[in-house]
């Protein structure tokens, strides 16, 4: 397929084409409906402004309508011979409608076409990933509270530190991810604005009307200074790979304190057998491989920021060919992220929590705060108490009944506060997915 800007019929050389090219087409796919999209909107605009007649813009509407409909219907095919999805909408056009199909690209560049096509998608995308964290979150408040009253070691380097409970567990990662959608909700507001208009980022002498794409695309706003639309490429993408790397961190860190609380050193939780993997060798083994390869997942997601901060650094303003790697990097990411919350969402409720762990003879100095809080309450100072009970631990005479904990602050094991962390989830959600 001849090239759009190119300006006789000497073809591009075969390897050069091959190298520029890259895997781009492999990724348009993604695009294409978002690429159709924007020239639909930037079709009806040009008829608004007068700068094609409304019949041209009729006619050429038609056409990317039923381009719209093969894509949506899983019809579509990306043509092999293309530079990319915008090369082979535009001939398409131009195959159909002749000289008025070549009409679509007045007023615009590639360069503001891509950045479109990727903000669209990254838009739906975080909408997408939201919608799968919403699902995982719930299934946390749920096993939160159905598990709050199940005490549970906690832990701090690694040593038996203070009581918790899986109720306080379960919520902890919960109220992480409301932590983790804010992020989401602040990228997808810095990403959700317009570039339609700044062309190859310098503008346009045409009379164009950027609120009208605006509007028609759905955007809250538009990146005015056309400059610095163009600047959003890579920036986007980076945003977006932070945000996505905070939310790995959460999965990752939750899937290894699974890895963790399996081991039969710790003992804590079951999954039914269906769940793990065996051993080639070894018949009793029941390994975690899930939640491994779901923190092996979220590490290789974590080093997104770096390679998008490598990849754009140093880089003057005005547009780059370096940005074409953007999508080979960040589209994979995207969906190996939503694989993770499916499995996660798909195997947690199985989860079998197991009951009485903390009468086991190991666990008696996870109380020795309880009982120093004890002596504080029957007048002792709490040095003085501290110092008591450390003696008390050295000289192996520590005894601690385990009775009912009275915790009741904001946030403890007697009041995790699930409502009031549903509650600002579901608000920021609701924005999200709206």
């Amino acid at each position: 397929m001849k090239k759009i800007w190119q300006k006789d019929d000497n073809a591009t050389n075969i390897l050069v084409n091959k190298f520029t090219v890259g895997k781009d087409l492999d990724f348009d796919e993604r695009l294409a409906k978002y690429d159709v999209k924007g020239s639909m909107a930037h079709c009806k605009m040009l008829a608004e402004v007068g700068i094609i007649s409304n019949e041209e813009s009729e006619q050429m509407l038609s056409v990317l309508e039923e381009i719209l409909i093969d894509i949506e219907n899983g019809t579509f095919e990306i043509d092999k011979s293309a530079e990319d999805i915008h090369s082979q909408v535009e001939s398409i056009l131009i195959e159909k409608l002749g000289d008025t199909g070549k009409k679509i690209h007045t007023a615009r560049s590639r360069n503001d076409q891509v950045l479109l096509d990727i903000k669209l998608y990254l838009v739906d995308e975080i909408r997408e990933i939201t919608a799968l964290t919403d699902e995982f979150f719930q299934i946390l408040i749920k096993l939160s509270d159905q598990h709050k009253n199940v005490l549970l070691p906690g832990y701090t380097h690694l040593q038996i530190a203070m009581p918790s409970s899986f109720g306080l567990w379960f919520g902890a990662y919960a109220e992480a991810l409301l932590d983790d959608v804010e992020m989401l909700f602040s990228v997808k507001n810095i990403i959700n604005k317009n570039p339609l208009g700044s062309a190859a980022g310098y503008g346009s002498s045409f009379p164009i009307d950027r609120e009208s794409t605006t509007y028609n695309l759905g955007f809250q706003s538009m990146n005015y200074n056309s400059v610095y639309a163009q600047m959003t490429r890579g920036k986007s993408e980076k945003m977006l790979s932070m945000a996505m790397a905070t939310l790995a961190g959460t999965l990752g860190k939750f899937a290894y304190d699974v890895c963790l609380y399996l081991s039969q050193n710790f003992d804590f939780i079951s999954f039914p057998k269906e769940f793990t993997t065996g051993s080639s060798i070894m018949p009793h083994k029941k390994n975690p491989d899930i939640f491994e390869l779901v923190r092996a997942r979220c590490n290789r997601i974590q080093s997104l920021p770096n390679e998008f901060i490598l990849l754009t650094n140093n880089l003057p303003s005005g547009y780059h060919r370096d940005m074409q790697l953007t999508k080979e990097i960040l589209f994979p990411a995207i969906d190996s992220l939503k694989e993770c919350l499916e499995i996660l969402s798909y195997t947690l409720p199985n989860i079998q929590v197991k009951d009485g762990i903390l009468e086991d003879e190991k666990y008696k100095y996870l109380f020795s705060v309880e009982k120093i809080n004890e002596e504080v309450k029957n007048g002792s100072s709490f040095r003085d108490a501290y110092v008591k009970v450390g003696q008390e631990i050295e000289n192996n005479e520590f005894d601690f009944e385990i009775k009912n904990l009275n915790h009741t602050h904001e946030g403890s094991i007697g009041n995790l506060c699930l409502d009031k962390i549903e509650y600002q989830f579901n608000k920021l959600k609701n924005k999200l997915l709206g």
